[in-house]
C-alpha cells in the first residue's frame, strides 16, 4: 500500500488513553488488547519524534462526583468507577516517553475534542494531520477520530497501534472509520517527508 508521506510540521500523533486503568493487568478496566499495543505505540512515537512531528497524549480522567447529577450520560453506570482523578489508574503507562513539550489533554468523555484545549492547540501549530493510536478502539479512539474528521483534520488510524477489548470491535471501527471519515494504516506504512 502506497501512502502519501506525512509532513511532520503539519502532523501530530494522538495517543488516546494509554493509561494504567486500561493497559495494566491491575487496572480497573484492563483489556489485554490495550497492553498488547504499547510497543507499537512507542515505536510510532519514536518515528514521529525523529521526523519532528508533534505528540499529544489524552488521559481519560473522572472526578468521583462527575456523574452525580447526570440525566443520561453516566460512564460509571456503564463501566463502573474507573480512571478516577489523581489515581494510579488515571496515569499514563510508564513505557511511554512523555516529554515536556508534548500536550497532555485531560478529557472527561470519550471525545478528546469535547471541552478540551486540543482543537485550539492543534490550530495554533498549523497541524491538520492526525495519526491516531491508543485505546479503546470502539470507544475513545473512534469518538476522537470521528470528531477530528468533523473538524476537517485528516484522521489516520494506525491499526496495529490501537487496542480493543475484542478483535471484532477493532475490525468494526477500522472499517467504519475508513468508509466514513478517515484512513487506516499499518505502522509500517506511516512515513514522513
Amino acid at each position: 500500500m502506497s501512502v502519501e508521506p506525512f509532513d511532520p510540521d503539519r502532523t501530530a500523533v494522538v495517543v488516546v488513553d494509554m493509561q494504567n486503568g486500561f493497559c495494566h493487568p491491575e487496572g480497573s478496566l484492563y483489556a489485554p488488547g490495550s497492553e498488547a499495543v504499547i510497543d507499537n505505540v512507542a515505536a510510532l512515537l519514536a518515528d514521529a519524534r525523529d521526523a519532528g512531528a508533534r505528540v499529544v497524549y489524552t488521559r481519560d480522567v473522572h472526578p468521583p462526583e462527575q456523574f452525580d447529577d447526570a440525566h443520561y450520560y453516566d460512564e460509571f453506570d456503564r463501566w463502573g468507577e474507573h480512571v478516577l482523578e489523581d489515581s494510579w489508574d488515571a496515569e499514563l503507562v510508564d513505557e511511554l516517553d512523555v516529554r515536556e513539550d508534548d500536550l497532555v489533554v485531560e478529557k472527561h468523555t470519550y471525545d478528546a475534542f469535547h471541552r478540551t484545549e486540543l482543537h485550539g492547540w492543534l490550530q495554533a501549530r498549523g497541524i491538520d494531520n492526525l495519526l491516531l493510536c491508543g485505546t479503546l478502539a470502539n470507544v475513545c479512539v473512534l469518538h476522537t477520530a470521528g470528531s477530528a474528521g468533523l473538524r476537517d483534520y485528516r484522521p489516520a488510524l494506525v491499526e496495529d497501534a490501537i487496542g480493543a477489548i475484542e478483535d471484532d470491535h477493532k475490525e468494526y471501527v477500522l472499517d467504519h472509520a475508513e468508509w466514513l471519515f478517515g484512513e487506516v494504516l499499518a505502522r509500517s506504512d506511516v512515513a514522513f517527508r
